[in-house]
This record gives C-alpha cells, sequence and structure tokens, in this order.
C-alpha cells in the first residue's frame, strides 16, 4: 500500500508540472486519465468525404470530460487544430483538459472527439486537406464529425443532447463556425478560439494562403446561422495575424450571423495559443457569454485571501507527503504567477504562469481527491 500510494504521488508531481516548460522536456510517462473528471475515451464509426470526393469509415476516438452524478448534462463538443505538414504525425489525442475542467464545472458533458486523419487514422486518407484552394470540403468533414459525435452522444443516458455547445480551437474553431453555419438541431451556441485555416507561422507568420477562401466561405454560411457564438483571437496571432480575423468576423456579422468578437492582447510569443497561454483573460469573455445562454455556475476559480496559516517558506507547515514535501522548495523557486494546492489525502500539485491557482487545483485533485489552494504567489492562502 505504502508503494501503491508513493507511486501515485510521484504520478501527481509529474502531472503538476507546467505545460509549457518542464513537462514538455520530461520523459513520457504512462497516460494518466482525470479521475476527478470522470476522464474516458469511447469510439464511435463516423463516414466522411475530402475534396476529391472520396469517401470512407473510420473510427473516431472521442475524449470524455463529465461532471459527477448521472444527469442527463448539457453537451459541448470541442474541436482540435490541425498542426502544421511537418508535425502531424506527431498529432496525439487531444486532450483539453483545462478547458474541460472548466466546462464541466460549468455543468457539461465535454466531448472531445480526435477527427479522421489524426492520431488513430493518421495516414492515407486526410479529409481535411484542402490545398489552400476552397475549404468547403474540409469544413464539411469536420463539422459531420461533430453532428457524429452529437449522434453518438443520444445513446448516453447522461448526455442531454436537447442544448449542446460547439466550440474549439484554430481549425478546430473554424469547425465550430461551420457547425453553426449548418444550424443542426438543439445547438444553441459556439465558441471559436483562433479559428482559420492555411497558417504555417514558421514559414510565413500572420500571412495564411488564401484567406480569401475562409472569407468567401465564411459569408456562404453565415446566413443559415440561428445560435450567437463569441470569437476569441490573439494580437500576435502568428497563423493569421491580427487583421485577418476581424475581416472574417465581419463577413459573418454583414451575412447575418450573430456574434461577439473578442479581440485579446499580445500573449506569449505566439498568440495562436492563447486558449492554453491566456486563460485568465479569456475566461471572464466566455463565462459571460455562457451566462446570457443560462449557464451560470460559478466555475472559474477564487484565490482566497492570505490566511495566518503559516510562513510560506515553512515547509513543515505543508499537508504534504513525502514527495510533496520534496517538491514544494521547487514550487518556492518559480518565478509568480503560481499556485501549491493540496488533496484531503496529502497529495498535491503545483502550476505557475496564466491562471496558476486554477491550473494548480486542477493538477491536484486528478485522482479524484478534494483540493484546496495552499499558497498562491507569495502568500499562504489555506485554512485547515
Amino acid at each position: 500500500m505504502h508503494k501503491l500510494l508513493l507511486g501515485l504521488v510521484t504520478a501527481l508531481y509529474l502531472l503538476a508540472l507546467p505545460a509549457y516548460g518542464q513537462e514538455a522536456a520530461a520523459k513520457p510517462v504512462a497516460e494518466v486519465l482525470a479521475q476527478d473528471l470522470r476522464e474516458e475515451v469511447l469510439r464511435f464509426e463516423a463516414t466522411v468525404k475530402d475534396m476529391f470526393g472520396r469517401q470512407e469509415t473510420k473510427p473516431v476516438p472521442v475524449t470524455v470530460y463529465r461532471p459527477k452524478g448521472d444527469g442527463p448534462f448539457p453537451l459541448f463538443v470541442f474541436n482540435h487544430g490541425r498542426a502544421v505538414e511537418a508535425k502531424r504525425a506527431q498529432q496525439g489525442r487531444y486532450r483539453p483538459e483545462s478547458v474541460a475542467r472548466y466546462l464541466v464545472a460549468k455543468g457539461f458533458v465535454v466531448m472531445v472527439p480526435t477527427r479522421i486523419g489524426y492520431w488513430e487514422t493518421y495516414g492515407g486518407f486526410d479529409p481535411e486537406f484542402s490545398g489552400c484552394r476552397g475549404i468547403e470540403p474540409m469544413s464539411i468533414a469536420a463539422s459531420d464529425q461533430v453532428l457524429a459525435t452529437v449522434t453518438f452522444a443520444r445513446s448516453l443516458p447522461y448526455v442531454d443532447t436537447s442544448r449542446w455547445l460547439v466550440g474549439g480551437v484554430s481549425v478546430g474553431g473554424l469547425t465550430s463556425v461551420a457547425t453553426v453555419g449548418r444550424a443542426p438541431e438543439g445547438l444553441i451556441g459556439g465558441i471559436n478560439f483562433s479559428g482559420g485555416t492555411g497558417g504555417n507561422p514558421d514559414t510565413n507568420p500572420g500571412k495564411p494562403c488564401n484567406p480569401s477562401a475562409t472569407t468567401q466561405y465564411l459569408g456562404s454560411i453565415t446566413k443559415n446561422a440561428k445560435v450567437p457564438m463569441v470569437w476569441l483571437y490573439w494580437e500576435n496571432d502568428k497563423f493569421w495575424g491580427s487583421d485577418i480575423p476581424k475581416l472574417w468576423f465581419q463577413t459573418w456579422q454583414d451575412g447575418g450571423g450573430q456574434a461577439q468578437f473578442a479581440g485579446l492582447g499580445a500573449v506569449g510569443e505566439d498568440g495562436h495559443g492563447g486558449v492554453n497561454l491566456d486563460m485568465g483573460r479569456w475566461l471572464p469573455v466566455v463565462d459571460q457569454f455562457l451566462q446570457t445562454l443560462g449557464f451560470d455556475a460559478p466555475a472559474i476559480v477564487q484565490i482566497p485571501p492570505p490566511s495566518s496559516f503559516a510562513a510560506i517558506a515553512d515547509l513543515g507547515a505543508v499537508p504534504v507527503g513525502a514527495a510533496g514535501k520534496a517538491a514544494y522548495p521547487r514550487f518556492l523557486e518559480m518565478p509568480v504567477p503560481r499556485a501549491f494546492a493540496v488533496s484531503s489525502k496529502g497529495g498535491f500539485g503545483f502550476a505557475r504562469g496564466d491562471y496558476a491557482a486554477g491550473r494548480a487545483l486542477g493538477n491536484c485533485q486528478r485522482f479524484g481527491n478534494p483540493c484546496k489552494l495552499y499558497a498562491v504567489d507569495e502568500d499562504v492562502v489555506y485554512k485547515p
């Protein structure tokens, strides 16, 4: 039992490393599902066509995150992006855990399809290849898989498909717009993070190929859209730049689409990753949007005021096991913003950078135990 506990705590420590930094350099470890989100991977078959008219049926793995309880819960289908050609073979199962954690707290079942042409189905058949020409075939193929996900969700007793939303990032953001443009039954809103196609930040930063094809496509479907959206883009997006997304949005609005454009300032080296790098700024925008649709459960992590429990450097006061005691000094060496969380079973999680408090809590409670913030920035906020 002691060895098992130590192994779990060690795995938790590895998961607590920040997504952009130490974790990326760590050796691969066995995948650990987020128990508190009831994470699982299911599969269903979908049939899609590519731009040449070739049709194939393949299995679609879908990652599911859901709240506690039996439901049924409203559905949120979240869609991944498309890596540049040189990196697509390494594009594995998409796990937007931080986004899913927020949406589950809002009361959604979150389903994340890893579309055909990625991960398990990579190679041979790529229904999202566009050759930088017309993007309608790729958009239909991607949104067909959103609709297939909803159809599959109807077979799950804990999902209420009479109320569902669609969202995604990059090509997944374009997929969400394309889905809204098809006005499917039960859809009540959409969220587009950095949506588009044709970008290559390495060779042509800020200059996607044939952006007018996207403009033309959006103009052709916006008249069909019936539900509101929010579009979020960052100033230093190296895939599309700052001006092209505004043109796409104007085209959508001019054609009758209901949407709000949230232009956010530069973040990191490439704002295209703002969905992960800038949660602190986009969460309030999305939260307000969801509130207008009736989803008002509090889901953004709030930082408690400083407590008098202990001095921040007092290692002996931190209520964690041996692995946590070993990790806490590393946390103290991190620059702010930073956060350290502890569980009711002696586990821990920590994070630095954007939305550190929310990420630290998420890292801590992945094994299903309740967690509380212990320290944030320079202050202990823990109360037993």
